[in-house]
């Protein structure tokens, strides 16, 4: 099978590029299988595993899909997808706006995601947890961390400065600086908080080793969380509120959901979860080679004739502004 995944973010990943780490991956996984894989994206990618096509602003997408493409993976919507007449699928990777119609042939990243979307059909994202390196479970781990995007309000990096100061621990942001212009003029003073910014590559699973928890108070439904199983895979529990899909990602052996900042604090301050247990859970349930997997059988549906949705899946309620008692 030749698939082609377009994008409109460049490859390799650099920094955060959560949907580049996943469909690098997922490329990486399904050419393991046998399969044959390409990407379209913007100009300057590269890859060491696979055909790279330079995306040509303003032609069709029709006329950018080689011949001998079996089917077409899009990671957003295409404006011109009626046209394409060739296999297709997409996967919606974040909230859509309400009542948006999608693709007949979306698949979502969880069963929360898609069910919030009147769907069924979804695939968890998963990673190539051999490139993240062995676990160092013995390290010192003085720290908790917040790994997300911090300048995104429904990322809640306050909550998370809040609850780790109550529980009287230091925390590690990663993804965001000390000065926040971008949510109004936010500076965090306290000197137990420290900010190492948009960080990837080794300096990024680095912190991720030292760190004895991750805590993420989101105030959306997180359509999946790239962040806890990172997280997780290094022995880090994870105290989140239960919002999304981080309940099917986070059982009760390797964490806490709350959406109260006080039984999170308290949660942190306790402690006691078993780190391999939570490093069992993202390799077992949450690897590039389960999501390849996944995603084969639904490729093949398709192929074979069947649309996923008889109808266009779309969001049909708000994902933000949800609880968070202080």
């Amino acid at each position: 099978m030749h698939i082609l995944f377009v994008n409109h973010a460049p490859i390799p990943v650099f920094a955060y590029g959560g949907t580049e780490r996943v469909i690098w991956d997922l490329g990486k996984s399904l050419v393991r299988l046998g399969h044959r894989v390409s990407y379209l994206v913007p100009q300057g990618s590269h890859c060491d595993f696979a055909q790279v096509l330079a995306i040509r602003e303003g032609v069709r997408w029709a006329e950018q899909i080689p011949a001998d493409v079996d089917l077409v993976h899009f990671q957003f919507n295409p404006p011109d997808l009626a046209t394409l007449e060739r296999p297709y699928l997409m996967t919606q990777h974040g909230n859509s706006p309400e009542h948006a119609p999608l693709p007949l042939n979306t698949v979502f990243v969880s069963r929360n995601h898609a069910g919030r979307h009147g769907s069924t059909e979804y695939v968890y994202n998963g990673l190539d947890w051999e490139a993240y390196g062995p676990v160092d479970f013995e390290r010192p781990r003085p720290y908790c961390h917040f790994l997300g995007k911090a300048a995104w309000r429904v990322k809640n990096v306050q909550g998370a400065i809040d609850v780790a100061g109550d529980a009287g621990v230091d925390l590690m942001v990663l993804g965001g600086t000390r000065l926040n212009i971008k949510r109004g003029f936010r500076f965090t003073w306290s000197r137990r908080v420290s900010f190492a910014g948009m960080v990837g590559g080794q300096v990024k699973l680095d912190l991720l080793q030292g760190s004895r928890g991750l805590i993420f108070p989101v105030l959306w439904h997180e359509p999946f969380g790239l962040a806890v199983i990172e997280s997780l895979y290094f022995g880090c529990p994870v105290y989140a509120t239960p919002y999304g899909a981080l309940p099917e990602l986070v059982p009760p052996a390797c964490g806490v959901l709350s959406a109260g900042r006080g039984e999170l604090a308290d949660a942190v301050r306790q402690g006691g979860f078993d780190a391999r247990a939570c490093h069992e859970q993202a390799t077992r349930h949450f690897s590039a080679a389960a999501m390849a997997g996944g995603y084969l059988q639904i490729y093949q549906r398709i192929l074979d004739g069947e649309t996923l949705h008889a109808r266009p899946p779309a969001m049909t309620a708000s994902a933000k502004a949800l609880p968070w008692l202080r």
